[in-house]
């Protein structure tokens, strides 16, 4: 039986030692959402931020101890918890699922998620530009340039820009200098949520920027959606597509707390 200080009650089954903590959590998404069932939320220091609930340590899926390096962090996760009313309701901590994702999933295939990152470059977002109208490719050429320019000056190599979508290969020398950046996260909690920003984006030098300090979660994220932005602006949106977008910019920002906390 799990523990009810394991995140969302997804201890370890015993009849099922083996259970991923992606299957655990797509469990956990067709149960009922958990009563809140404790009073306190602190955090509490020990080689790095703990989150407690009453005096315990909370544990992920995988039943390893919620901790984080940075108190900043540290202190958003307590709001998320303490936020929590009736229910424990996962949609609403995205911090939570980050952290869970960081510490069961991403410490165990840090290689793999750093190969990721990299090729989302070889076909950034940043890269490919419109060829017309007149407006929308100077509103991507102000948005955008900046990144190119920051990123080719930051990292010593040169992106390759494509009209409209064709694939274009980027130089080796450039796959090399991006593979050298995205090691440089060596901690697994900044990998995730470089790896979060990065999807969430389309776009390795825009997330890169972001952990950089070169640009603002907020400017990332509009130049990330210049595109979609504008096509609302032509032919309006609707009220799924508002709410699906608002869901990804709380992981957003979750992600942003941890590229940036200092």
């Amino acid at each position: 039986m799990s523990s009810p200080f394991d995140i969302f009650g997804l201890g370890a089954d015993p009849d099922k030692p083996d259970e991923s903590p992606a299957r655990k959590a797509q469990l956990a998404s067709s149960r009922p959402l958990p009563k809140r069932f404790y009073d306190i939320v602190e955090i509490a220091q020990d080689d790095g931020f703990v989150l407690h609930l009453d005096g315990r340590p909370v544990r992920t899926p995988a039943r390893a101890i919620v901790k984080v390096s940075k108190k900043a962090i540290a202190d958003v996760l307590a709001a998320e918890w303490r936020a929590q009313e009736k229910v424990i309701d996962p949609k609403k901590m995205p911090l939570t699922r980050l952290l869970n994702s960081a510490i069961d999933g991403v410490s165990n295939t840090e290689e793999l998620v750093r190969e990721e990152i990299v090729r989302f470059s070889g076909t950034d977002l940043v890269c490919y530009r419109a060829d017309d109208p007149e407006r929308l490719v100077e509103r991507q050429n102000s948005l955008w340039d900046p990144v190119i320019n920051w990123a080719q000056e930051t990292y010593s190599c040169r992106f390759v820009l494509a009209g409209g979508i064709m694939h274009v290969e980027q130089p080796d020398a450039t796959k090399l200098a991006m593979e050298q950046a995205v090691n440089q996260y060596a901690d697994p909690v900044r990998l995730a949520a470089l790896h979060s920003m990065t999807t969430l984006l389309g776009s390795t030098l825009l997330a890169l920027a972001v952990g950089a300090g070169f640009r603002t979660m907020q400017e990332a994220w509009d130049a990330a959606h210049l595109d979609e932005d504008w096509n609302i602006e032509l032919w309006g949106t609707d009220v799924d597509a508002e709410a699906r977008r608002a869901y990804r910019f709380e992981e957003m920002k979750a992600a942003a707390i941890v590229l940036t906390a200092t």
